[in-house]
């Protein structure tokens, strides 16, 4: 488990972290979002002990992660793929963090093979593409078989057949009863793999919850509905919900009732319907809806 109480991370006046209380359960996958600056990388640095946090307090399973004897066996991380000498080779790269860790050397051929990268183990990393790296660091961090994982964009630079890997790894993790921390901007992605969400914005917290609630907060269900006699479809149901023309599609979209009470409406008025849809809230929406004010730079 991680658990951070009131931290705080200032630089000068700035405040990377603001007052900032959370906790990562284990047995869970749980997301970390937030804007570009929200402090997402500040924190996970801060529970690393690689920064030093100006207030407050962050422990794992209830210790800094300084006060941790052989830190690999207990805590795995990912923060920076591209972070390893490029001159040395995958394995060797392995092979002096098992050791300086008092892990068995014979464990790096066993993570090798998980993520996929022993055919090319012997190569210089240097010369790895962003997905090879994210793939090494993943090694890394899966070294001392963990029971915490902390992950900093981990699918940047992986395809298909390497986002829908870790994704299932993450769950697979989890199910072990090891405590999984991930940071994203793939929305789409963290919709799939996150149980459970902390999301933050300038470096405060704006919601900690599950990845269905957060949703279910912050967006309306909806019912997309074709008919070929769409305005007295339109007539019928105003007087029970909202109804917005959808002129793209030529439907319309209902809020405020279930689909199934449309197509009881429609039957009983003897209207015909094409399409009866009912569309869910996305992570996405739900995001932009609860952070539009954490945005510290808007395109326009």
């Amino acid at each position: 488990m991680i658990e951070a109480v009131r931290l705080q991370k200032h630089y000068g006046k700035t405040k990377a972290v603001d007052d900032l209380s959370f906790t990562v359960r284990p047995g869970r996958v749980t997301g970390f979002l937030g804007p570009n600056g929200a402090g997402k990388s500040t924190t996970m640095r801060m529970i690393l002990g690689l920064d030093t946090p100006t207030g407050g307090d962050v422990k794992i399973d209830g210790k800094h992660y300084v006060e941790l004897k052989q830190p690999l066996r207990k805590v795995g991380a990912l923060l920076d793929a591209k972070w390893v000498h490029p001159n040395r080779s995958a394995r060797s790269h392995l092979k002096w963090l098992a050791v300086s860790n008092k892990i068995p050397v014979s464990r790096v051929n066993e993570v090798l093979e998980v993520v996929g990268l022993t055919e090319v183990a012997h190569k210089n990393a240097g010369g790895f593409s962003l997905g090879m790296s994210q793939r090494l660091g993943i090694a890394g961090a899966l070294l001392g078989d963990p029971e915490v994982l902390l992950f900093d964009e981990p699918v940047n630079g992986l395809d298909p057949e390497g986002i829908l890997w870790i994704r299932q790894f993450m769950h697979r993790l989890a199910s072990e009863g090891r405590t999984v921390f991930v940071s994203s901007h793939l929305l789409s992605e963290m919709a799939q793999t996150a149980q459970d969400l902390i999301v933050i914005g300038k470096g405060q917290l704006i919601a900690q919850t599950t990845t269905e609630q957060f949703i279910a907060d912050a967006t309306q269900d909806t019912v997309r509905v074709r008919s070929p006699h769409a305005a007295k479809l339109r007539e019928i149901l105003a007087a029970h919900a909202t109804v917005t023309d959808d002129s793209a599609s030529g439907s319309l979209v209902v809020q405020g009732i279930t689909a199934q009470q449309i197509g009881e409406l429609a039957a009983e008025s003897q209207v015909v319907l094409h399409e009866l849809s009912p569309q869910r809230g996305s992570l996405e929406e739900a995001f932009m809806q609860l952070t539009k004010e954490s945005v510290e730079y808007h395109a326009h």
